[in-house]
Formats: C-alpha cells, sequence, structure tokens
C-alpha cells in the first residue's frame, strides 16, 4: 500500500529554519543528498520533528536491547506496518550496525515460527506481533522474554515497537519516498 508519490514533499535545506538545521545538521557539513527524506519531511514541522527526535535517539541509540534485538523488533515492527521505508532503512542498519544476515533479515519477515529463530528471539518476534495485534504482550510471551531480558529491557522492547509504530505511521501516510541510496527489498509486501 506504500504511495508512489509523496503527499508531504520532502523540504529542502534552504528552507529549513534554525531549529531544523541545529538537530539534522549541526555542524553544517553534511550535503543535502545524504539527509534522510523521513527528516527532510519532518522539516516542515520542526516543534515536532524536535520532540520525537529526543525520543527517536533513545530508542535507536541508548536503549538497553542489544542492537540485534532492537533491530529484529523494529524490522518486524516495520513488516507489519507495511512500511517499505522503514524496513529498507532498517534492513540497511541491521546489516551494518548489528551485524544481521540475510537469513536473519527472511526470519524476521517469516515471522515467530521461523525456525532461524532460538526460543528468545522467537519469543521476541512473537512479542512484536502480540504489540501490534493486541497492544500487549500476552503473559506467556512476557515470562519467556523475562526469563532473559531485565526490566529496562522489556521497557525498551514496548516503546520500540510503539515509537516505530508511529514512525512507520508517518512514513505511510506521509508517503515518504525510498533515499535514492535504498535499493527496494525484493520481496517486500505492497498490499
Amino acid at each position: 500500500m506504500r504511495l508512489d508519490h509523496p503527499r508531504i514533499e520532502p523540504l529542502s535545506r534552504e528552507h529549513w529554519d534554525e531549529d531544523v538545521l541545529h538537530i539534522v545538521d549541526p555542524n553544517g557539513d553534511r550535503d543535502d543528498a545524504d539527509i534522510f527524506n523521513i527528516f527532510k519531511t519532518l522539516a516542515h514541522y520542526p516543534k515536532l520533528m524536535k520532540r520525537w527526535t529526543v525520543f527517536a535517539n533513545h530508542v535507536l541509540m541508548k536503549s538497553s536491547l542489544s542492537p540485534r534485538d532492537r533491530e529484529i523488533a523494529i524490522l518486524r515492527i516495520g513488516w507489519l506496518c507495511r512500511s517499505e521505508y522503514e524496513w529498507t532503512q532498517h534492513v540497511r542498519i541491521g546489516k551494518n550496525e548489528a551485524k544481521m544476515t540475510d537469513e536473519d533479515i527472511a526470519a524476521v519477515a517469516e515471522g515467530p515460527t521461523s525456525e532461524h529463530w532460538n526460543d528468545i528471539e522467537s519469543a521476541l518476534v512473537l512479542a512484536v506481533d502480540e504489540l501490534h495485534r493486541d497492544a500487549m504482550i500476552s503473559d506467556d510471551t512476557w515470562q519467556k522474554l523475562g526469563s532473559a531480558y531485565n526490566r529496562k529491557q522489556m521497557m525498551d522492547l514496548v516503546a520500540a515497537v510503539g515509537g516505530y509504530t508511529l514512525v512507520s505511521m508517518m512514513l505511510n501516510s506521509f508517503g515518504v519516498q525510498l533515499d535514492d541510496s535504498l535499493e527496494p527489498y525484493e520481496g517486500f509486501p505492497q498490499e
């Protein structure tokens, strides 16, 4: 259900206000082509961008989850929300920063029953599915994850799934297009 055009056109750097410049390019040394379309789109609303960025930075860079577990959760919710932009960005991040393999990525798309996962990873993917479907992790899944995760990790998992559900909704609704540097993921569902 990806839009083939933006509903909100990305805003080029010459139209950014000081708040956006400070958030996106605080040193003034980034080329416009290196700025992701999500930021160029949110540049239309600097107050929203400023407040959203604080939470997004926690989820992406300060989470108590391991980079691998964080990316499994983000990729799964991106898949479930049919957010091709989110999925494609986080395939790149997962491979580059969390050392995920093509097999890991395929298993995320397959879901919690993939034979690729160990018991905790399967529970992690199932927790994302439950949050998406029920807005809550079931007691059974909570107990399974609780055998490996501490309280902060459990909280960060819910925050990551909730945060990236919001991001997926914005990307899908605003029609944010893939950045030129990103190749579409073959097999990503379009409906």
